[in-house]
């Protein structure tokens, strides 16, 4: 199948409120004042007949736009491309992926997520549900989540797997981008859960609330001097190797005699990219301590 095209450049948004197609701004406004959306994304993907994957649901919304991608000869490939900015503070957006028995299911983004504070002072919402049926296969490995100063973003992220599903999830977050700390501005917040169920029992239920706001999330015992974590949840797949002497992370066993969560911390995305992808080259030891002197929270200057 031939590659869709690029999708569009990321479009601003006007004040309109809970919409999922923002209207184009009038020309020689002053100002541009953005509010709070609601959208909702869709993804199923089913067995053609053929021994292929199909995808008779593919619906982007808002921000949310899906562009389907070559392939190999099982599995379809879907690319998740950001239209515009988002979430901002206020935001509700939701991304559901259902890979019905014998289909085979890959997806990625084409850039990372940045949440940005908005007009709304609230927090924003960010709900993924997967639902993985028998036989089939969902490799999910978007690009990280990061959180900008000013920032706060609940992500929940629901897998369901039914009995004989295979899975492999990959989760990274960043708490600032750079220019946050040249700035010396603190990292957004992000508060997170991942629950996920096989055949009616749970496998794993955790819970994480780092970043500003976040009590003792740079302590020693949440990130320490780290600004970046990620896991790496396999079901069905072989399990990715132990990590290098040294780096923080931990290869677990979960319930079941094929389930494992690489978990891992690092100072920046590139080394946790490379610990999660079991190629950790240069940097992935121990992160250096970047707190000033004077400071006793663990934020970088």
């Amino acid at each position: 199948m031939t590659a869709a095209p690029p999708a569009p450049a990321a479009a601003p948004r006007e004040s309109t409120p809970h919409t999922a197609t923002p209207h184009t701004a009038a020309p020689h406004t002053a100002a541009l004042h953005t509010a709070a959306l609601q959208a909702a994304a869709r993804i199923t993907a089913a067995p053609d007949g053929r021994g292929g994957t199909a995808l008779p649901v593919l619906r982007g919304a808002g921000p949310l736009a899906l562009r389907r991608t070559r392939g190999d000869a099982r599995s379809a490939h879907v690319c998740v491309i950001g239209s515009m900015a988002a979430p901002l503070g206020g935001d509700r957006l939701a991304l559901h992926a259902e890979v019905l028995p014998g289909a085979v299911l890959t997806v990625t983004s084409a850039a990372a997520t940045v949440s940005l504070p908005g007009a709304d002072p609230g927090p924003a919402r960010y709900d993924v549900h997967l639902d993985v049926g028998e036989d089939a296969e969902l490799d999910w490995r978007p690009e990280p989540v990061v959180a900008a100063s000013g920032s706060h973003l609940i992500l929940t992220t629901v897998i369901t797997l039914a009995a004989g599903a295979r899975l492999r999830y990959r989760e990274e977050q960043v708490l600032g981008r750079r220019h946050d700390w040249t700035r010396g501005t603190p990292p957004g917040r992000l508060t997170s859960r991942l629950t996920v169920r096989r055949a009616g029992r749970t496998l794993l239920d955790q819970q994480t609330d780092l970043g500003h706001g976040a009590p003792g999330w740079d302590g020693a015992a949440v990130l320490g001097p780290h600004r970046s974590t990620g896991q790496l949840l396999t079901v069905g797949r072989p399990a990715p190797p132990p990590p290098p002497d040294g780096a923080d992370a931990a290869l677990l066993s979960l319930p079941g005699p094929d389930a494992t969560l690489l978990a891992a911390l690092a100072p920046d995305a590139l080394v946790l990219r490379r610990l999660l992808d079991g190629a950790p080259g240069p940097g992935a030891g121990p992160a250096p301590d970047r707190r000033s002197p004077d400071d006793t929270r663990g934020r970088r200057s």
